[in-house]
């Protein structure tokens, strides 16, 4: 896009940035971004950080990471809109309570993936000699209107506020985002881990030794758990529609879910070492594999859960996450694979609007109805019927819909990506 004039007078990006367009002001001159663009993404000077020179790059933006981000996002989008919810195939489904399935490792790998990213963009910050009080004002705003935002997602479009979800998922990234940005402004790597050891510590001894009226201590059941009694004696008919006593972003299993993102943080530290890549590489995938060897050995007396956000689904979720990011880092930013990773990066780069656009726009689809023979008919459901349903069985048909649905997001994210939209929270 960048021809004759104005090549000349731009520096060269190092070997391993990719240039991206952000603004075109005349026919042969293109302006690029330098700066934060998103919420939880590092300093970005193009879209790929040099990874094999001696010292990682907080100057410019890991292409992995967004690749990963990327991967985590089309997933998510894959999984919450089947096209038939009683036709899904088990991989695409949450597990029911105890254990976990794929899909149960969406929601912790986004909190992991804003740790690390809080690593690279607010620690070259403070390098620079930012004030970090300026800094955590910074955060308490992009917290807010994060929350704000993931408010919205549950008001649209009944705008019921006597039943209005007052968390949520954009309201748990928030959270975390806060507390994590505030424990890295505040301490170092030893205190980092403390905090994180501390809120699984607070956690279990609460899940375990608190009683529980009518139930006692130490119930992990649906109802008789302690994180139940809190949402509920808490939030009232503010809680997760589905459930309505309780929610699985609630407050209790808040604390673990701080410690993911804290964990985050501690990855964060692994890429930003003044080592090779190969050993940054190693460092990730051996921590992960002792947190996955942790969080099975937690399982013993702490099942895996997600809906509870236990402490074995903590360790063991954020072990997969070190060892998955390793590969990508390995894959992407060591052996030159951005190009078969730039569909995942167009995903990743923009992770905040296409979320909000494949709920807004499925809720759209969902209250666009009419009444037929039978009934109630939905926009959603008629298009499903008409267009996906006769294609094939059941569950491909419905996985076809939800396929379709991921590749309608990626749209929008190809013409932001090529426009050079980037929301800024």
């Amino acid at each position: 896009m960048c021809r004759n004039r104005g090549r000349q007078n731009r520096p060269a990006l190092p070997r391993g940035l990719l240039k991206l367009p952000i603004e075109q002001t005349g026919r042969n001159h293109v302006w690029y971004i330098r700066g934060k663009i998103t919420l939880m993404s590092q300093t970005f000077v193009g879209v790929r950080a040099v990874a094999n020179t001696s010292q990682a790059s907080t100057a410019g933006r890991l292409v992995s990471l967004d690749a990963f981000r990327g991967a985590i996002m089309a997933f998510m989008i894959l999984v919450n809109t089947p096209g038939d919810g009683n036709h899904t195939y088990w991989p695409l489904r949450h597990a029911d309570w105890h254990g976990w399935t794929p899909t149960d490792v969406v929601f912790p790998s986004f909190l992991w993936i804003v740790g690390v990213a809080i690593t690279l963009s607010l620690g070259r910050r403070v390098e620079r000699g930012d004030s970090r009080g300026g800094l955590f004002r910074q955060a308490v705003r992009r917290a807010g209107v994060l929350f704000a935002l993931g408010v919205l997602v549950y008001v649209y479009p009944a705008f019921d506020l006597s039943t209005q979800r007052i968390l949520g998922v954009l309201q748990r990234i928030a959270i975390c985002y806060l507390a994590a940005a505030a424990v890295y402004l505040t301490s170092r790597l030893r205190g980092q881990i403390v905090w994180t050891i501390s809120l699984m510590a607070v956690y279990w001894l609460l899940m375990v030794f608190a009683p529980v009226p009518g139930y006692g201590s130490g119930h992990l059941d649906v109802e008789g758990n302690f994180a139940h009694y809190v949402d509920r004696i808490v939030l009232g008919s503010h809680n997760y529609l589905a459930t309505k006593t309780w929610d699985p972003e609630g407050i209790v299993s808040t604390l673990p879910a701080i410690a993911t993102c804290l964990l985050g943080l501690l990855a964060g530290h692994i890429v930003g070492l003044r080592r090779s890549l190969r050993e940054r590489c190693l460092r990730l995938l051996g921590v992960g594999v002792i947190l996955l060897a942790a969080g099975l050995l937690c399982n013993t007396w702490l099942p895996i859960n997600k809906k509870l956000w236990t402490d074995s689904f903590t360790l063991f979720m954020a072990g997969l996450d070190f060892v998955l990011f390793a590969g990508f880092l390995w894959l992407v930013d060591g052996l030159g694979w951005s190009r078969f990773a730039k569909p995942l990066v167009v995903m990743g780069m923009n992770a905040i609007v296409i979320y909000l656009a494949s709920e807004f726009l499925d809720e759209a689809l969902n209250w666009v109805h009419w009444t037929g023979a039978g009934g109630r008919v939905s926009l959603r459901a008629w298009l499903y019927d008409h267009l996906f349903a006769g294609l094939t069985s059941p569950y491909n048909a419905s996985l076809l819909y939800a396929i379709t649905y991921v590749l309608v997001m990626f749209l929008i994210a190809w013409v932001m990506y090529r426009r050079g939209w980037f929301l800024r929270v």
